[in-house]
């Protein structure tokens, strides 16, 4: 099997890098009209909807970043990890426009927050004309990416944390930081936080450029005019004229640009840190200073010699370090606020999933009734009875997640790891351009491959898409496989398969189950692949969700944001119950 190892690796990457890379390079010849681009440039809009795209995709980035961190040095610190993260699975399977429309519901003038404080807080007999949708702002839209991807970084961040290898070293080196005198907070941000936030890179990478880039969520809780610059494209992409949609993939450009100035400047960000952090308190060239054992306090003035310059100097910094030292320890972001903040976090995933459970029975529902006064399941029915749009939504997701579960298995046992290392930028592309870019090179291999508005056509599409979700969310788990359980299988006289199928698999199933989840899951919330390599021929329950929701349905709407909800729920209950811990029975004689 050994000597087939290559050869099968080889194969596995020209099946995901050829599609991958004619998709990108079709998404990328687009480009190349000047025309366009004469378009764009001349177009009012551009600059400001460009405007909206960076400020809510940066700012929805830096506060998911900032909360995740929080969060996590509030699991680490207090050992409750585990705790922490049970909530997770519904939060990571609740879609984003699933979401969005939830919020929208929620917040807006007629929504049930302010149902709830009117009329005997508000005085509001009516619903006010308050912009808390499709805000000129773009906050609705950032509040809504912020809860989002706070909960997609925490599970990605846990898939390091949990590898035997990195927690028990990290354990021990936070453990010896404050026996050095440090603080269970600063000794987690100065030791452990720099290693594991320099392992988050790509899926950070993925959070920016969805905020940067996205579309569904955008179209529901706005800004509207004008737009994002992603929903701005998507419009002209769908326009039926030639030039529109070259002036379309023109603006999808502009989101690629700053997708890789916004990479890298933060990896300049990095360097400058980590520069910082290897002078120390030093000077360049010379030793840096140690600290006196943090127990014994030095004196301020135990060196204070008068006349010496040389001593004046001495004894500023041992006034310095000594100010440090009496300082009492900082409680960091991982106290009570922070356990505060994941609580109120969960409040609000429960609030919007109760908004759409109850909106999606309303009747006759006036304001400010906190309740509709008549209940109905009329919009149920009109989902049933519409039943082709969840099964290709169930078959798209049951077909390409195992796809990708299969290659990314494959890919992470078969090719070597200088190969996986250097090639993971090619196998994430999805994840870094923008999507309204990606649909378009997709579109092109799709016409040039006949598969427009075909099932094959669309599972590819989906396929393409969920791979590097499922490829991120496995390699953690399946790199840091202890690989003394093969050495040890191998010494019982076992074969690879054996090894595989007994041992390795069996005790991989949690990351295998959940990886599959997330892959169904990121099926289930596909909006532009869908409308664009169906051709308006397939519907989903994404695609019905989100063009309701620009319409007055309030039931209707809700109903399929609940179902498009439902399905990825489902989906991880099914995976955590086939990802408990394996029993392995004593042979006894």
């Amino acid at each position: 099997m050994n000597n087939l190892r290559l050869p099968a690796a080889l194969a596995l990457l020209l099946l995901a890098a050829l599609p991958l890379l004619a998709t990108a390079a079709l998404a990328l010849g687009a480009l190349f009209d000047a025309s366009a681009w004469r378009a764009l440039w001349q177009d009012p809009q551009w600059q400001r909807a460009l405007a909206y795209s960076i400020w809510t995709g940066l700012a929805s980035t830096a506060l998911a970043w900032w909360g995740a961190a929080a969060l996590l040095a509030q699991g680490f610190v207090r050992q409750s990890l585990n705790r922490l993260l049970r909530g997770l699975p519904v939060m990571l399977a609740t879609p984003h426009a699933a979401f969005a429309i939830g919020l929208a519901f929620l917040i807006a003038p007629s929504g049930w927050l302010l149902r709830a404080a009117s009329p005997w807080l508000t005085g509001f007999e009516f619903p006010p004309p308050w912009p808390t949708t499709q805000d000129p702002w773009g906050l609705g839209l950032i509040a809504a990416l912020t809860a989002k991807e706070i909960p997609f970084l925490l599970w990605t961040a846990a898939t390091q944390l949990q590898r035997d290898d990195l927690r028990q070293r990290w354990r021990a080196e936070h453990a010896l930081a404050q026996t050095l005198g440090y603080g269970p907070q600063r000794a987690y941000w100065r030791v452990v936080w720099p290693q594991l936030s320099a392992r988050l890179f790509w899926p950070l990478l993925a959070v920016l450029a969805y905020g940067l880039t996205v579309v569904d969520m955008a179209l529901v809780i706005g800004p509207a005019s004008p737009p994002t610059l992603a929903v701005l494209a998507w419009q002209w992409l769908q326009d039926a004229d030639l030039a529109t949609n070259a002036q379309g993939a023109a603006a999808g450009g502009v989101l690629a640009i700053a997708v890789l100035l916004s990479v890298l400047g933060w990896r300049a960000l990095q360097a400058v840190a980590t520069h910082r952090a290897r002078l120390g308190n030093g000077e360049r060239g010379h030793e840096p200073k140690r600290s006196p054992t943090p127990s014994v306090r030095p004196e301020p003035f135990d060196k204070l010699r008068t006349g010496s310059v040389e001593g004046l100097k001495r004894t500023r910094a041992s006034i310095v370090r000594w100010l440090r030292q009496a300082q009492p320890e900082r409680r960091g972001l991982g106290g009570t606020k922070t356990a505060f903040g994941f609580w109120l976090l969960a409040a609000l995933y429960a609030a919007v999933l109760l908004t759409l459970a109850i909106g999606s029975i309303a009747g006759v529902w006036p304001f400010p009734a906190l309740w509709p006064e008549a209940l109905t399941t009329q919009a149920w029915h009109s989902v049933w009875s519409s039943r082709s749009t969840l099964a290709t939504t169930l078959v798209l997701a049951l077909a390409s997640a195992p796809l990708a579960l299969a290659w990314s298995v494959a890919w992470l046992e078969l090719a070597p790891r200088r190969w996986d290392t250097a090639l993971r930028p090619l196998l994430y592309l999805p994840l870094v351009l923008p999507a309204v870019l990606w649909v378009v090179g997709l579109y092109r291999v799709a016409l040039w491959l006949r598969l427009e508005g075909q099932w094959c056509g669309l599972l590819l599409a989906h396929t393409a898409m969920v791979l590097p979700y499922v490829l991120l969310a496995l390699s953690p788990a399946y790199l840091g496989f202890d690989p003394r359980y093969q050495a040890l299988s191998a010494s019982l006289g076992h074969g690879r398969w054996r090894f595989l199928l007994r041992v390795k698999w069996p005790l991989l199933r949690r990351a295998l189950s959940a990886s599959a989840a997330v892959g169904f899951a990121v099926s289930v919330a596909q909006y532009l692949p869908t409308l664009y390599i169906g051709a308006g021929r397939f519907s989903s329950v994404t695609t019905e969700a989100v063009t309701l929701a620009a319409g007055a349905q309030r039931s209707l709407t809700s109903a399929y944001a609940g179902l498009q909800f439902l399905l990825p729920v489902l989906a991880f209950g099914i995976a955590a119950w086939l990802s408990h811990p394996r029993r392995f029975k004593v042979a006894t004689t």
